[in-house]
């Protein structure tokens, strides 16, 4: 089955589209497009958002689906004249949580991503030009300033995982990569070992390490199976040594490796 998801809102969607995406995703079966449309705030952009859908919804013979978190009555009772299932998250919640909180909602259009707090956003920037800047075991001399330093083989998720840390939760996270060099001498590079606490190994299958590799150096021995084994084995034989607590990477997106990594590193959000 294949069909239409639209994410609607009047601010950048992103909530709208984390809820419905989270829904969705309990119906492996059924192939979803999804279309996010951010920032309609106005009757004449509404209507034209019911014309797009009405128009999916004759072609396709299958009403779309539709998840908004519209503050706005107006616009979402023009949203509501669709041909679709309509999800309306927020009057769906709002009104009981006046009810429990005794006062009324703001109704403010994007309170939920807007920079309330400036200093938690320069938090998130400059974690982020740290993740940057200590990408890959550059500025080792920085790492004092490190929450956390990924550790593992050259493309197991170090940088995105480090780079989505910091950019959601304004953690300082920096990464190594272990090369064939250094396993020579079957122990961690000397310029971690200031740093024993605040080290996380990532490992990752090695068919799906090659199959990585293999698609930014295509028939090297970089990405040959045969060296991938070798270094996941060998990252993963110092990891149990040194006792380094790590986690597999090959089934986990990187939202999921963040979460896990932050929880069992007790950082906080």
């Amino acid at each position: 089955m294949k069909r239409t998801a639209y994410f609607i809102s009047d601010g950048t969607g992103i909530t709208a589209s984390a809820l419905g995406n989270s829904l969705l995703a309990q119906f492996p079966g059924i192939t979803f497009d999804r279309v996010t449309l951010p920032y309609i705030t106005t009757p004449a952009q509404a209507q034209e958002v019911v014309n797009t859908i009405n128009q999916n919804s004759a072609r396709s013979e299958q009403r779309p689906i539709v998840f908004d978190t519209l503050v706005n009555a107006d616009i979402r009772q023009i949203i509501r004249q669709a041909d679709a299932m309509n999800i309306d998250v927020f009057s769906a919640f709002l009104a009981p949580l006046e009810q429990e909180l005794d006062t009324r909602s703001s109704y403010s259009v994007g309170r939920a991503h807007a920079i309330k707090e400036r200093g938690r956003y320069s938090d998130r920037i400059e974690a982020v030009n740290f993740a940057m800047q200590a990408d890959d075991g550059s500025r080792t001399n920085h790492y004092e300033d490190a929450q956390i330093i990924l550790v593992g083989v050259s493309r197991c998720g170090k940088t995105p995982t480090c780079l989505y840390m910091a950019m959601q939760f304004g953690i300082r996270a920096a990464n190594f990569p272990i090369t064939e060099d250094d396993l020579e001498f079957a122990k961690l590079p000397a310029a971690l070992a200031p740093y024993r606490d605040k080290l996380f190994g990532l490992t990752i299958d090695p068919l799906q390490l090659a199959a990585v590799r293999h698609e930014r150096r295509p028939d090297t021995r970089y990405a040959s199976l045969s060296q991938c084994e070798f270094e996941v084995d060998a990252v993963e034989k110092i990891l149990l040594r040194q006792r380094i607590p790590h986690l597999n990477s090959t089934n986990f997106s990187v939202e999921e490796l963040a979460t896990k990594i932050m929880s069992e590193m007790q950082l906080s959000r």
